[in-house]
This record gives C-alpha cells, sequence and structure tokens, in this order.
C-alpha cells in the first residue's frame, strides 16, 4: 500500500507544481503566441488566456502535472531545471492537444469549470487548433538541431505520441463493446495517460545526461504513476463532487464509458455482474435517477474497491522504481510527494 498523503506531502507537491507552472508559463506562452488566427484564439481560450471573444483572462490552466515532471526528474538525475524547459513545455503542449481532441470525441460540454473548445468554437477549429499545439511541440524540441539531446527527445515524444493515440483508440472502442478483461482496460490507461507522463520523466532524465538505467528507470516510475492517475480519475467521476471536480456527475456512466471500476463490476462473481453489463450493452439515454442507480450499483459490486486496490498497487510500483535509482535525495522525495497527492484528488 502507498503512504497516505500528509499535510506535508500536499504541501510539497503543491509547491512544486507551483514553481512549474510559474517557470514554465512564460515558455509556453512564448511558444503559443507564434501562432495566428483562430488557432491562436482556441488555444489561449482553452488555456485559460482569454475568454470566448479574445479578452485576457486568468482561468486555472491545469496543474502542469507532466511539465513538473519533466523539471523534476532532470533534477533528480543531477541536471539544471533550464535544461529541462523545452522538453517540460514539448510535453504541455501534446498534453493540451490531447485534452482538445479528446473533448470533442467524447463530446464533453465543461473542462476545468468553463464550456469546452469545441463548444464554443466549433469541431473544425478546435481539432486544428489541437493540430497546431502538437506540430508547435516538436517545433520546440527541433529548435536547436546541434543539441545532441534533440532526437532522443523527440523519439521519446514520438513514442509516447502512438501510445496515446493507441490508447485513446482503445478507449472510444471500449465505448462500443464489453467482454473487457481488467488487464485490457489496464493497458489501455497505461498508453493513454500513462505514456505521456512516462516520457514526461524519461525526458527530464535525458535532459540531464542521465545513464540510460536513470532513463529507464524514471520513464518506469511515469508509467506506473501515470496508470495510478487515471485509475484516480476513473474514480472521481465515479464518486466526484461535480463542483470541485468540474465534471458532470455520473458523465463516464451516461456515456458507458468502460473505466476500471465498471470492468472490475461486470467481472465480479455476482448475479447483479450481468445486470450491470446488460445496462452498457443497452445505449439509450439514462436519466439522472438511472445514473444514480447504476453508479452504485458498480460501488456495491465492489468496482470502486476493486479500482482502488489497483491503484494502490500501481503507487507502490512507482515508488519502488524511484527508490531503485541513484537520485538526489530531496528531489525524489518531492517526487514521491506528487505521486501521494495524484491518487489522493477530488479533481
Amino acid at each position: 500500500m502507498t503512504v497516505a498523503l500528509s499535510r506535508s506531502d500536499r504541501d510539497r507537491a503543491l509547491g512544486l507544481l507551483a514553481v512549474a507552472r510559474r517557470r514554465l508559463q512564460p515558455h509556453l506562452r512564448l511558444a503559443v503566441s507564434s501562432l495566428t488566427g483562430p488557432s491562436r484564439t482556441v488555444a489561449y481560450y482553452h488555456l485559460g488566456w482569454a475568454d470566448r471573444d479574445g479578452a485576457p483572462a486568468d482561468r486555472r490552466s491545469g496543474k502542469m502535472l507532466r511539465g513538473a515532471l519533466a523539471i523534476a526528474c532532470a533534477q533528480a538525475a543531477g541536471g539544471r531545471a533550464a535544461d529541462a524547459f523545452d522538453a517540460a513545455t514539448a510535453v504541455e503542449l501534446v498534453h493540451n492537444f490531447s485534452l482538445l481532441h479528446d473533448d470533442v470525441m467524447d463530446e464533453d460540454t465543461t473542462r476545468r469549470g468553463v464550456p469546452t473548445a469545441w463548444s464554443v468554437f466549433g469541431r473544425a477549429q478546435a481539432v486544428l487548433a489541437g493540430d497546431a499545439l502538437l506540430t508547435l511541440a516538436f517545433a520546440v524540441l527541433a529548435k536547436n538541431t546541434r543539441e545532441a539531446r534533440s532526437v532522443p527527445l523527440v523519439h521519446e515524444l514520438c513514442v509516447a505520441m502512438l501510445g496515446l493515440v493507441e490508447g485513446q483508440g482503445a478507449d472510444l472502442e471500449f465505448e462500443r463493446r464489453t467482454g473487457i478483461g481488467t488487464a485490457e482496460c489496464l493497458a489501455m490507461s497505461a498508453a493513454k495517460t500513462g505514456a505521456l507522463i512516462a516520457a514526461a520523466c524519461a525526458m527530464g532524465a535525458i535532459t540531464a545526461g542521465a545513464p540510460p538505467a536513470t532513463v529507464t528507470g524514471l520513464r518506469e516510475f511515469g508509467l506506473q504513476l501515470g496508470v495510478a492517475f487515471q485509475i484516480a480519475d476513473d474514480l472521481i467521476g465515479l464518486r466526484g463532487d461535480p463542483a470541485v471536480s468540474g465534471k458532470p456527475v455520473g458523465a463516464d456512466v451516461a456515456r458507458r464509458k468502460m473505466t476500471l471500476p465498471v470492468v472490475a463490476a461486470i467481472g465480479a462473481d455476482h448475479p447483479a455482474a450481468a445486470r450491470l453489463e446488460a445496462v452498457y450493452r443497452d445505449h439509450r439515454p439514462l436519466s439522472p435517477e438511472e445514473i444514480h442507480d447504476v453508479t452504485g450499483l458498480i460501488e456495491r459490486l465492489g468496482g470502486g474497491a476493486s479500482a482502488q486496490a489497483e491503484m494502490a498497487r500501481r503507487s507502490h510500483l512507482a515508488e519502488a522504481a524511484l527508490a531503485s535509482l541513484p537520485l538526489d535525495a530531496r528531489i525524489a522525495e518531492d517526487l514521491r510527494a506528487v505521486l501521494r497527492m495524484a491518487v489522493d484528488r477530488d479533481h
């Protein structure tokens, strides 16, 4: 079992994220400001820098978890934070590309408490803005072609992108079928969410000139953290408060998303599991009362508890990966604090 999040862990993790946001924001703005036309307008809105009319805004633009991990892993491996800024910026650009596209594919109408970009500007403009952010990510990494580490950084991000696309494709496919086992569901999470977080950690280590074993170990840490983070997200979708998470209550159930709690509940050795599976085979719209009943059934079948146990196991694997590496002790403890906060959260 992973250690519960203490107040000092939370303060440590929030401090690391706050410093990373403050240091990365100018680099992210510089990259995105190179866009023109509608793509820039959509990207600024999505990132919380402008309202729908283009007027300056200062909304919450995400945790920048992936960028923070790239910087922290660089420091943990003996490098300088400044050397990881391009890698961290690229990872954040790819993450926001994926959010813009995911919202279109999932038809989500709310993100971070405001209407999603596609629901404001239309699907086509949101897709194009996502494409622009993805292109910028590789432009940021490739701008210094004489830097020997540019090629491995680009390769790392390409591998992560292929995993992300594969995982998102599997996630969409799962909505159209049942008979999905927990192993298949976890493999989807490892690709959809784990791949980019793993790449962020590995890219940080690469910028520090770390040996291959350290790059591999930090990549493994990021992968396990990413899977645990996705499971936490699944549990928020099941149990979360929309006022805190910014997500509509029961949205995953309404869309019949085959999250880990659902897959585990359908696989339970209980007569009611067949009833739950029948609900997920029937794609008629569910009323709010039915969504509430289905959510309760998932919990009664042990879906939430099973997912929580797997999240703890993945957290343990992530901590074990860190413990096996020769890292700066203070930064390694920061990384553990981020891990613990990632799985003990309500949004």
